[in-house]
This record gives C-alpha cells, structure tokens and sequence, in this order.
C-alpha cells in the first residue's frame, strides 16, 4: 500500500466536516469510557467519569439527528459508572423462620 500524497492529504481534509469529527470524537470517548469503567481487573473509573463528561459536553455540537442515540448510550454509560462506584452491600440474612424450632434442631 502506498503512502497518500501530500495533495492526497489536503483534499481528504478539505472533505472532513466538523460535525463527522464531533460525532466521532463522542462514539471515541463513549466507547473508551465504557472500557474503562468495565476493563477486569483494569478498571479505572477516573478516566470513565472524565469520558463521560467529556462527550457530554461535546453533545451541544453534534448533528442534531445524532444526539438522541448518543444520549441513550451516555445514559447506559452513566448507569455503569453509578453501579461501579458504589460500595458493594452486604446480603441480606435470611428470613427467620415464624415457627420457633429448639435449639439443636
């Protein structure tokens, strides 16, 4: 394969249009985030929430035919990070049982 020429280059960015680069700076920061905030034993939920917050932001200048779904994964996104942060709770003991039994049975 062959390298593109410098004139090559020019006229693939006089093509780009900032929209396709926001929309795809936020998929970037969605699915790197998502990565992040569920990598075994590599999570790093710092740089989850910095993602997050990051594509948030940016979600102002997307195409407006774009946000609904971007929305949707932001939210499932955040939801991951809410349910990575918390503290895991303990298990609820059994019920007892309403009959009394002797001990030793």
């Amino acid at each position: 394969m062959t390298e593109p020429t410098e004139d090559q280059i020019r006229e693939q960015i006089k093509q780009l249009k900032i929209d396709d680069v926001v929309v795809q700076t936020v998929v970037t920061l969605i699915n790197l985030s998502g990565r992040r905030l569920t990598a075994e034993g590599e999570k790093d939920l710092d740089q989850g929430r910095k993602g997050i917050e990051a594509a948030r932001a940016l979600l102002p200048f997307c195409p407006e035919e774009q946000v609904e779904p971007i929305k949707e994964a932001l939210s499932q996104l955040q939801m991951v990070y809410v349910r990575e942060t918390q503290e895991p709770q303990a298990p609820e003991p059994p019920p007892k049982p309403d009959i009394w039994t002797p001990p030793g049975s």
